[in-house]
């Protein structure tokens, strides 16, 4: 049997609000292999975002386990938990969060500036995803299509064994959308897991299972469990 290269179990989130406690996520089990695809679809508010941020470290749950590769990371320090995002997730967001005064090659580069470079692997992946003329070209230079393909290209510098996207095609037109999706399963089918929070009902004929979150819990998942 696969080991997950991610998972939730049992995880549960609450936030203090004034007197009250608002419970966003109730008992969350979730996981992606390598090579899967999986989509995260629900209402707005339903809590993905929450959970996509519990599962890429950047939130602890109130309860249950963290586990990626296998390993429980529930209760690693912030410097573990910074080193383990650093080395083993990727992450894509709606809004592309480029530097605008650095090439579509140093913002690939960026997560690797404490570790020395990427040592040429910036450039590789650009071309790889199909912006080896524009390795050179700053942000307000580049479409919103390219601008993602670099958010993607940057997301995958460190190697990472899971890629995290949290809207990747919400501010994209059609075409575009279809671009960065061809490119997103390919880098799936080169044995990352990928997990998306969306809206976008079209991720759905990318991806190779799609689970639905309503009021903190999981209501069903779809394709290869049906």
């Amino acid at each position: 049997m696969s080991r997950k290269v991610a998972e939730l179990e049992g995880v549960v989130k609450r936030y203090e609000s004034g007197e009250d406690e608002l419970t966003v996520l109730s008992g969350v089990d979730f996981g992606v292999e390598r090579g899967e695809f999986v989509t995260v679809m629900g209402p707005s508010g339903c809590g993905k975002t929450t959970m996509l941020n519990i599962l890429g470290l950047l939130d602890e749950p109130t309860e249950g386990t963290v586990r990626l590769d296998g390993k429980d990371a529930t209760d690693l320090t912030e410097k573990e938990r910074t080193l383990a995002r650093r080395e083993s997730i990727g992450f894509v967001f709606q809004d592309f969060y480029l530097i605008p005064t650095l090439t579509a090659e140093e913002n690939v580069d960026v997560p690797t500036a404490f570790s020395g470079g990427s040592g040429g692997r910036a450039r590789e992946l650009l071309e790889t995803v199909g912006l080896g003329d524009r390795v050179d070209h700053y942000p307000d230079e580049l479409s919103g299509g390219q601008k993602q393909r670099v958010a993607l290209a940057r997301s995958l510098v460190n190697s990472p064994g899971v890629l995290l996207a949290d809207e990747p095609t919400g501010n994209l037109d059609k075409e575009t959308s279809d671009s960065v999706l061809d490119e997103i399963r390919r880098i799936c089918d080169d044995g990352v897991g990928v997990v998306a929070v969306t809206h976008d009902e079209k991720l759905t004929e990318y991806s190779d299972r799609d689970v639905r979150l309503d009021e903190g819990e999981v209501r069903r998942t779809g394709k290869v469990t049906e």
